[in-house]
């Protein structure tokens, strides 16, 4: 039986300099990020407010001050039955990312170039930046986690 042999490699010196000039560069052109705060948000009715949109409550769970504004999360509850002529408004948001998890009930949302989707208790989606959205449905108690960054974003409204 032959006996296996060994990879040899040659050994590269250190690149010290060249090393040292990226840790250099990373370090001066990384974007600093704030520090991030301990913070609790517990469930009360009180928490739900109005003012986002006129068919919904939200419930701010405290993450933008919490992370100096990187982070921004809350609660959708639907509070109106669903009309067609005042919640499927073409729209999308200036975002660097947006997450929704379907917490109760079911919701429905037409996405540009993705078409009408469905979504149960369970499910969870992302939405690219700028990607253009409406609302297709949802049911009486639909309820919506959505995460997003940064904290302050704006949301531009398109015709129908």
């Amino acid at each position: 039986m032959a006996k296996a042999r060994k990879k040899v490699q040659a050994r590269r010196k250190p690149a010290r300099k060249a090393n040292a000039r990226r840790a250099v560069k990373a370090k001066t052109t990384a974007k600093k990020r704030p520090k991030h705060k301990f913070t609790v948000s517990h469930h009360r009715e009180t928490d739900f407010d109005f003012g986002l949109r006129p068919y919904s409550a939200y419930r701010d769970l405290g993450l933008a001050p919490a992370t100096g504004g990187m982070v921004q999360a809350h609660v959708i509850r639907m509070t109106k039955p669903f009309s067609a002529e005042e919640v499927a408004i073409p729209h999308y948001h200036d975002v660097e990312f947006q997450m929704i998890y379907v917490l109760k009930g079911w919701f429905s949302s037409e996405f540009e170039g993705q078409g009408v989707h469905t979504f149960e208790a369970g499910s969870c989606w992302i939405q690219p930046p700028k990607i253009k959205h409406t609302v297709r449905g949802y049911s009486d108690d639909c309820e919506l986690l959505e995460i997003i960054l940064p904290a302050e974003f704006d949301t531009v409204t398109l015709a129908k």
